[in-house]
């Protein structure tokens, strides 16, 4: 699978540093039980340090109809897709992130994993898409989770893309710190030198470095040093994600069960999901993704026009709704191997 990293950057939106949050859940979810030996590790950090968010869902009578395996040769498998969005609920509301009503989502991602298990895709959808949102209207996607909480979300995200949402998780950017020291710091390869604005005095050389935790959440956040600003952010956020998901599934990592064990600890207490993603379902996909590496996981965008402005005058994020009908045939197809994303820009 090509690399699409440096075709997809995504447009700017505030706060956006947080797509790499939610990647880095993703790594977790996807790769933490690579290694199925330490399944008793997951099972005992993962289980009893995530907060289990009940009644994720819409009604079933308002969702897509559920794939199937493939009858002709009775295989069982089915494409997952994985709703990540990232939150700062669990702060401000005293360590609970279970209701998340009246909260908007800061950054939005939905992982595919096809049916054959030989690829990863991660498409994020930026925050200020205008989409109808059942029972409200047209408005802007993360006030979805505002205006009805988790499943009003998953609502939304399964009419835009006629999809269905097998799982959710939803994770607070306090765990990113904390699973970037796991690894011992992250090397990045850093494609335009600048000064942190939100790291006073650290200055960010071009090439190859390495971050601890309080770097790399700088190094992610950055946009003001930059003249295209949130474009080269999120040209980071993906150098960064490159870094993370190339740190862990290193055998360095893989074969170290202390460090797995401090991997899982440090994202578990930020991290919360729906009932069913439990150890159990993270160990099983894992060893399903046994052979899949770095090169085989491409994050895209979902495809937009660029920036605009709503009848009530909002500036918003209009999805090209052409291209959109190849991101739906893709997700409902289990085809997204053929979809071609494009870069993206604000125009």
């Amino acid at each position: 699978m090509a690399d699409l990293s440096h075709a997809s950057v995504t447009k700017p939106k505030r706060r956006g540093w947080r797509i790499a949050l939610i990647a880095i859940a993703a790594v977790v979810l996807l790769v933490g039980g690579v290694a199925g030996v330490y399944a008793w590790t997951l099972s005992n950090t993962f289980d009893s340090r995530t907060v289990k968010i009940p009644n994720v869902f819409p009604d079933e009578t308002s969702r897509p109809p559920a794939p199937t395996g493939d009858a002709a040769t009775g295989d069982g498998a089915t494409g997952q897709n994985i709703l990540l969005l990232g939150s700062d609920t669990r702060g401000a509301n005293d360590g609970s992130i279970t209701d998340l009503t009246g909260q908007r989502s800061d950054t939005i991602m939905v992982v595919h994993v096809p049916a054959n298990r030989e690829n990863i895709y991660v498409m994020s959808i930026m925050r200020d898409s205008w989409v109808d949102i059942p029972g409200e209207g047209e408005a802007k996607i993360n006030a979805a989770m505002s205006y009805g909480g988790v499943p009003l979300a998953v609502q939304t995200i399964e009419g835009l893309l006629g999809a269905r949402i097998d799982h959710v998780a939803i994770v607070d950017f306090t765990g990113f710190k904390g699973i970037t020291d796991a690894l011992g710091g992250v090397d990045i390869d850093n494609p335009v030198a600048f000064d942190s604005s939100s790291l006073p005095g650290r200055y960010f050389a071009e090439g190859t470095q390495r971050l601890n935790g309080t770097e790399a959440l700088a190094f992610v956040r950055e946009r003001y040093a930059f003249a295209d600003g949130d474009f080269q952010r999120a040209r980071n956020q993906q150098a960064f994600i490159k870094a993370v998901l190339g740190k862990s599934l290193t055998a360095e990592t893989l074969t170290n069960p202390a460090r797995i064990s401090d991997l899982v600890g440090a994202i578990a207490p930020y991290l919360s999901v729906d009932e069913g993603l439990n150890s159990a379902y993270v160990a099983g996909l894992a060893v399903e993704l046994r052979d899949v590496h770095v090169g085989d996981v491409t994050f895209f965008t979902l495809p937009t026009t660029g920036t605009g402005t709503s009848p009530d005058g909002q500036s918003i994020v209009v999805i090209d709704q052409d291209k959109l009908k190849e991101v739906q045939q893709g997700f409902q197809t289990d085809t997204l191997d053929s979809y071609q994303p494009e870069l993206q820009t604000m125009e």
